[in-house]
């Protein structure tokens, strides 16, 4: 079956890690976000705020970030992203998705500073010419994290259509407090992610990678549409 221009951005649409340095003009971050806000928003509530920084205020912010990360500091999000425990067929879904990005950059299993040096890379947003921090106003309900969800997708989705490369890093939320300190962001917003953007790097490895999807047997069933 052909798809259609919407879902062929999705099918190509990847997290990106590696970025050219090309600037992003300020009017495709407004469009950008623009389209994000259109994503569907239960009560018209429109949750979440979107803090896009570059030149000084991003670097400014991935040095704040650094320096923290040196420390080996606790993380001190304010939600849990996973669940406690595991289960293993998500387990399963975590090390495949590991192996693969480390498997790209070379990295072997054992090289344990290999790996928490990659891993370093999401605080400093990839290098990415635009780093967003996204925030929540922390007296909304769970519901409400479906929308920004679908804000985040609506704003993935318009970014590769014109042509640019996104990456959500929920690591950012393990800093919370520096964010909030060098954003000097509002006490009631909750720091929920960071978004990298800008054009990809057609060469470095890292953006070879792509996750695999479950099968639709595993996550829908569909009943009354006959064979």
């Amino acid at each position: 079956m052909t798809r259609t221009a919407a879902e062929q951005l999705l099918a190509q649409r990847r997290s990106v890690r590696a970025y050219l340095p090309d600037p992003v003009p300020r009017a495709d971050v407004e469009h950008m976000l623009q389209a994000a806000r259109l994503a569907p928003s239960g009560a018209n509530l429109q949750p979440g705020y979107f803090h896009a920084l570059t030149g000084a205020p991003l670097t400014a912010l991935k040095d704040d970030l650094a320096a923290a990360q040196a420390t080996g500091r606790a993380p001190v999000s304010e939600y849990s992203y996973f669940p406690t425990p595991m289960p293993p067929v998500l387990k399963d879904r975590q090390r495949a998705a590991g192996y693969a990005l480390y498997r790209a950059l070379g990295i072997p299993r054992r090289d344990i500073a290999g790996r928490k040096a990659q891993f370093a890379r999401n605080y400093a947003l990839f290098d990415a010419p635009v780093g967003i921090v996204v925030s929540i106003d922390r007296t909304m309900g769970k519901g409400c994290f479906m929308d920004l969800g679908m804000a985040l997708m609506a704003f993935f989705v318009a970014a590769e259509s014109r042509g640019y490369a996104t990456s959500g890093i929920g690591a950012l939320a393990h800093h919370a407090d520096v964010v909030h300190a060098t954003l000097d962001l509002p006490g009631d917003q909750m720091v929920v992610c960071g978004i990298a953007l800008g054009r990809p790097d057609p060469d470095a490895p890292v953006n070879s990678v792509r996750t695999e999807r479950a099968p639709l047997n595993d996550y829908a069933s569909l009943r009354g549409f006959g064979d």
